[in-house]
């Protein structure tokens, strides 16, 4: 990691050196030399880095370089902000002030080069030799890497057939009482799979039809979290009157509603991970004794929480693998797409001894498999690995050993990637996109020649994936991460190593360990209230995460005050006054925030031109100023739409995310000049003028995904009375992944004369858009050939078409997906798919097409179709049964003949279906093929 510190460090000087050439012009060659020294250094850690583990003079060696790399870094980012301080004071202040700080900039420079002197002198007697600046074998495999997705399979869960069987039996029958079943073993073993199994077990399902549960709840026991988290999973939806109640009662209370609302119901909840008899106490209550056959299922590291929570009841202690299922997971997981589950005969031996190391624990073997399957099948990496075991298990055991090797094993741009995972709280699920762009900010990604860091970034993601470090959570259709995670196990890890490289540390309360002031970045566990009355000695902080951030209404003038080396700032969820100060964090790289009030962007973010990612909302106007962040790569804006000056954006030619934006603004900028936009969420009035439209979004030769929403004026609203858009919860069932976030529209009644809509064009010129939503009235749909030849997923919602939809969507030669949304006005309710219609299709989601009677697929079409999903949709489905490639059929209803749906699929027998509620008595069919 410490190679990653200095590059960063060395890059950043050289920066400055190309910015500031006439302000550092006395002291450039100090700058210089320093920079090369950096440099030099740096060509040594690799080998240092075999060695650290092994010799802790060498591991001390290292970290001197890193508080070095450290101090520099320090050193350059203070100067910069005094820099921008002294160009804004007039003249006669510059002239005086200027010499005194090129004289300190020095000094501190000087002390830094005597460090590192001092530090070179030591290597040699040490014995580290220069490996080289080019290419190590590490960085090598990341150049290479192929831009390959995550597996989207989990392993095969080995060994647990039988005790599932056993667990699901407890569960569905016996004791008319609540009852407790506890699964009890050591971290890494297994508790929360098997858990997962039997939860989603078809008898389970069936015997508890409409109320079942699961939260997570960790070492930080919050009960009142908990309590919320299982009534949203529960059919029971509040009036708006009983959510303002609800949200107003304190953690007692809670409980006692959470109680009645479980009385007289059959209910299952499963509390994950649950660490101390005192938790355990704390949430007992909320469950009521007598409810009809009801059950509490708890995973716990403690026998003792187990038998507490039900003494009549013996906990299922999970054991560990014997030496035939550990072989059998091991093979699985160390050779990629191994179907025999067998192992070459030249790296047997080695594999037998490594997995003999894990001693059968679960977590152990996944990730060693995972180690192993970044490498060559030759007996030669397989023994250096399995020396570089033995040699871990000498300090470490079991799982520990196994995750450490695992770290070191890792490229040095990966680790300080991975480690970062450990600031986000236990078991959260973390998006991709956030977690790319936070690596960016936070210079782990290097840039290299033409290619993007956004795809440089996925590269590290999948790369912790494939090493099963990193786990994924949900897909995208096209099989990429959209949500991941990491196990409790592997984090402890990550914020072990992460503490001994100062890379971030952890504040769970006011009164927690006084920090490290060499700390580089903090998570905070608690409220920004709080945290900002403590003491602040950290003034080098460069990240600041809140992670339980509510409806706080918050100033930030602390921040400004103690922390002016910021990076990083995540303050998502809370509203913000936003003090003039922010504008002097000129370091700032990532940016998220919610305004207090409706109000002007202010000017003074303008100064903020190192962001990449800028993420803001509830602004009523924004600000021309926005046009000098020059180094802006992602901006995601929500504002009112504005008269006067327009929103200037054509001088960001590094921006590939523009989300937000009015089109009356965007047509203003000349679009040409926006040569790296690859996705664009654009919102239209009623005047929108097509020929203007489609020259402007011609003129974006990279743009590949296009959404565009027309809104409604209110003052152009003439006879349109009433349109009702109800967004329902976002959800993420636990049986599968999901591509998109849900949600269900209800459209009332368009009356009399319909509201202007948005008019056709052509997007032939489009050459690289590859993916389409369309939100707003539109009556006609341009002809296949006028759509984006390269079209492969399609969104159209809240649209009133008077055309035949299939007829045209059908030609469309490349298209994938296909979400149909809110539809009205289709011809005679009818939706016909022709023979050989849709060839490529492999996802139909068909959502509130309230007027829609049936889909007719006549044999032929939909060839390809996988996936079908009709959520609020009453209709008849013919030629189902004709669809040979269909896997997963997911249905949202009131009331649904499960047997008659299944009866449709073709080979019936083989389709399974399980089911969980949703809000408003809505029911999730699920339907799968064995």
């Amino acid at each position: 990691m410490e190679r990653a510190v200095i590059s960063f460090v060395v890059n950043r000087i050289g920066d400055q050196l190309i910015e500031e050439a006439v302000f550092l012009k006395d002291v450039r060659p100090r700058i210089e030399r320093l920079h090369r020294d950096l440099r030099a250094i740096n060509c040594f850690l690799e080998a240092a880095d075999a060695k650290q583990e092994e010799d802790p003079r060498v591991r001390n060696w290292v970290s001197d370089i890193r508080d070095v790399a450290y101090d520099a870094e320090d050193v350059v980012d203070m100067f910069i902000l005094k820099a921008e301080a002294l160009r804004r004071k007039i003249f006669v202040k510059r002239i005086f002030q200027k010499p005194r700080c090129l004289h300190n900039l020095g000094k501190k420079i000087d002390d830094i080069q005597t460090n590192l002197q001092d530090i070179s002198k030591r290597r040699e007697i040490l014995g580290i030799k220069n490996i080289g600046e080019g290419t190590s074998t590490s960085t090598q495999m990341l150049q290479n890497l192929r831009r390959t997705t995550p597996r989207a399979e989990k392993h095969v869960i080995v060994g647990l057939n039988e005790e599932a069987e056993k667990l699901v039996k407890q569960l569905t029958t016996g004791d008319p009482r609540r009852r407790v079943i506890s699964i009890v073993g050591m971290g890494g073993i297994g508790k929360t799979t098997l858990a997962k199994k039997i939860y989603n077990h078809s008898r389970v399902v069936d015997h508890f039809q409409s109320c079942r549960a699961w939260v997570y709840v960790s070492q930080d026991c919050r009960p009142r979290d908990i309590f919320q988290q299982i009534l949203n999973q529960f059919p029971y939806t509040p009036t708006g009157d009983e959510a303002r109640k609800i949200e107003k009662l304190q953690e007692n209370e809670l409980g006692d509603f959470l109680h009645d609302q479980l009385k007289r119901k059959r209910f299952l909840v499963v509390l994950d991970d649950i660490w101390g008899s005192d938790d355990w106490k704390c949430l007992a209550n909320a469950f009521p004794e007598e409810s009809d056959g009801s059950r509490l299922l708890l995973t716990t590291r403690k026998k003792d929480v187990a038998l507490q929570a039900d003494a009549q009841s013996v906990p299922y202690e999970v054991k560990l693998l014997s030496e035939a299922e550990s072989w059998k997971l091991f093979c699985r997981s160390a050779i990629p797409d191994n179907v025999t589950e067998s192992c070459p005969p030249e790296l047997k031996e080695f594999g037998e001894r490594m997995v003999k190391k894990c001693a059968g624990l679960p977590l152990a073997i996944v990730v060693l498999g995972g180690l192993l399957s970044s490498k060559k099948q030759l007996s030669t990496e397989w023994e250096k690995v399995l020396k570089n075991l033995q040699a871990h298990f000498s300090s470490d055991k079991g799982v520990d050993a196994v995750l450490s090797l695992s770290y070191i094993d890792l490229p040095h741009n990966l680790r300080s990637c991975f480690l970062y995972l450990g600031l986000f709280p236990e078991d959260q699920i973390i998006p991709t996109r956030k977690l790319l762009l936070l690596w960016m900010a936070e210079g782990f990604i290097p840039q290299q020649d033409e290619r993007r860091m956004e795809d440089t970034a996925e590269d590290y993601l999948n790369e912790l994936i494939s090493r099963n470090l990193v786990q994924v959570v949900t897909l995208s259709v096209n099989e990429r991460a959209t949500k991941c995670q990491i196990h409790d196990v592997v984090r402890d890890l990550c914020i072990k190593r992460a503490k001994e490289q100062n890379l971030f540390e952890i504040k769970k309360s006011v009164s927690s360990s006084f920090p490290s002031t060499k700390s580089r970045r903090q998570g905070i566990y608690f409220d920004l209230e709080r945290y900002a009355s403590t003491k602040h000695s950290t003034p080098y902080i460069r990240s600041l995460f809140f992670f339980t951030l509510k409806d706080h209404r918050s100033r930030l003038d602390f921040i400004c005050k103690y922390f002016k080396l910021l990076r990083v700032l995540d303050l998502e969820g809370s509203f913000i006054e936003i003090p003039r100060a922010i504008g002097k964090l000129i370091h700032l790289r990532y940016l998220r925030l919610n305004s207090q009030h409706r109000t002007c962007f202010p000017t003074y973010l303008g100064n903020l031109r190192s962001l990449q990612t800028l993420d803001i909302n509830n602004f009523r106007k924004v600000s021309t100023m926005m046009q000098n962040m020059a180094n802006l790569r992602h901006l995601f804006i929500s504002y009112e739409r504005q008269d006067g000056k327009p929103l200037r954006i054509d001088t960001l030619r590094n921006l590939q995310t523009l989300s937000g934006i009015w089109f009356s603004d965007l047509q203003q900028n000349d679009t040409s000049k926006l040569p790296n936009l690859h996705k664009l969420k654009i919102k239209v009035g009623f005047d929108l003028e097509v020929s203007q439209f489609s020259n402007s979004i011609a003129k974006l030769e990279n743009l590949r995904s296009l959404y565009l929403e027309r809104l409604h004026d209110p003052f152009q609203l003439g006879n349109l009375r009433s349109l009702h858009c109800e967004i329902f919860q976002r959800f993420q069932p636990e049986t599968s992944s999901y591509p998109f976030d849900l949600f269900s529209l209800n459209l009332n009644n368009f009356v009399k004369s319909d509201p202007p809509s948005i008019p056709s064009f052509v997007m032939n010129s489009w050459l690289h858009l590859s993916k389409l939503h369309l939100k707003g009235n539109i009556k006609q749909l341009p002809r296949a050939h006028e759509f984006s030849p390269n079209l492969t997923q399609l969104t159209l919602e809240g649209i009133m078409l008077d055309s035949d939809t299939m007829a045209i969507l059908e030609k469309l030669p490349k298209l994938l997906i296909l979400r149909l949304r809110m539809i009205s006005k289709l011809r005679q309710g009818v939706l016909q798919v022709s023979a050989n219609g849709f060839p490529q299709l492999k996802i139909l989601q068909l959502a509130s097409l309230d007027q829609m009677k049936s889909l007719n697929i006549n044999k032929g079409g939909m060839s390809k179709l996988t996936q079908l999903q009709n959520f609020f949709c009453v209709l008849n489905i013919q030629g189902v049964s004709k669809l040979l490639h269909l896997q997963k059929v997911d249905v949202i209803d009131s009331y649904l003949d499960a047997n008659r749906w299944a009866s449709t699929f073709h080979h019936s027998s083989n389709w399974r279906h399980t089911k969980r509620w949703l809000d408003n008595d809505k029911g999730l069919w699920h339907f799968y093929r064995r």
